[in-house]
């Protein structure tokens, strides 16, 4: 195990608390082992160990996200999370291999969601041949959170959506009963209807939604 690593856990560790800890793992449906550590305690944590220890060095990253993400309780996890936002702007092309990585391993909503909106969004913008390359894989893939990816890496886009590729990627998943796969394409839509209503009012009358997405997608067009 990395030393940052290391140190970070036993900080952590110090400051478990079993109690919360129950309740915690019961709202992620038990998948994952916590040490009770709220979001309040974890951001507090998280800023007296950089304060202390610094943020570590780009060529420390990968090690670092893979030393966390392989610890047991789900609080390194978002540790983990919260340092590839930070290097978002500063990963190599190459890095789309342990984002890749993040997204597959231990997943749920509580991290493919944050990587996907955020870290992949950024990096397919800048890296426009990896974006060609792991869109065309993932799209076609049976994991159904890489497919989700696919669906919400633009939702922090804005008026630089490519609205088209949403809707092609969407109608590529358009008979799943993957429950994450239809709240995605109502997120996604509602998302972009911030920008452009009507385009999304027209997509959703012309295309056969699960009522989930399509719910989802009007939510605040239909007030």
């Amino acid at each position: 195990m990395h030393p940052y690593v290391a140190s970070l856990k036993t900080l952590f560790e110090q400051n478990a608390d079993p109690v919360q800890a129950v309740p915690m793992k019961k709202y992620m449906r038990d998948q994952f082992e916590y040490l009770g550590i709220k979001t309040p305690k974890n951001v507090e944590l998280q800023k007296e160990f950089f304060e202390k220890s610094g943020f570590p060095s780009l060529s420390d990253l990968d090690t670092i996200l893979r030393d966390l993400w392989s610890l047991p309780q789900r609080e390194f996890q978002y540790v983990a999370v919260g340092l590839l936002g930070r290097f978002s702007e500063q990963l190599p092309a190459k890095f789309i291999k342990t984002i890749e990585y993040l997204l597959v391993t231990k997943s749920w909503w509580d991290t493919v969601d944050s990587i996907a909106g955020g870290t992949v969004g950024v990096h397919f913008q800048r890296f426009p041949d990896v974006r060609e390359k792991y869109l065309a894989k993932w799209r076609a893939s049976d994991n159904f959170w890489l497919r989700r990816t696919t669906i919400l890496f633009q939702l922090n886009y804005k008026k630089e959506t490519d609205f088209d590729l949403l809707c092609e990627i969407i109608r590529e998943n358009l008979n799943s009963k993957e429950f994450f796969i239809n709240k995605a394409i109502g997120w996604s839509l509602r998302q972009y209807a911030r920008t452009d209503p009507k385009a999304v009012k027209a997509f959703v009358k012309s295309t056969p939604l699960h009522p989930l997405s399509r719910r989802e997608a009007m939510k605040h067009l239909e007030k």
